[in-house]
């Protein structure tokens, strides 16, 4: 679930695959002030632009895949695998909170 959630940032060079990774690159990252002010740079600039802040769009993917629950449940169908095609991004704008 990490990983999926650091590509989906664009930070996949965080993922590690296992425990003894995860550690030495968590103490890596303490040790270095300059890399990890880098990262949070990074994903500053990146939760502009990534999919994984666009909750306009999952919100609109979401609402699209009740839809055609609540469809095939009016025709009398049953439960179903269900496709959701993908939304275009939202322009993400930067608040001032």
């Amino acid at each position: 679930m990490a990983g999926s959630l650091l590509r989906a940032v664009g930070l996949p060079d965080l993922i590690t695959d296992d425990l003894q990774a995860y550690a030495a690159l968590g103490t890596a990252l303490a040790l270095d002030q300059t890399r990890m002010d880098e990262l949070k740079a990074m994903l500053a600039r990146n939760r502009l632009t990534h999919a994984l802040f666009d909750t306009a769009r999952f919100t609109r993917h979401l609402e699209s895949a009740y839809e055609q629950m609540w469809y095939l449940n009016q025709q009398g169908l049953p439960a179903r695998s269900i496709v959701v095609k993908a939304l275009p991004a939202m322009a993400l704008v930067q608040s001032d909170k």
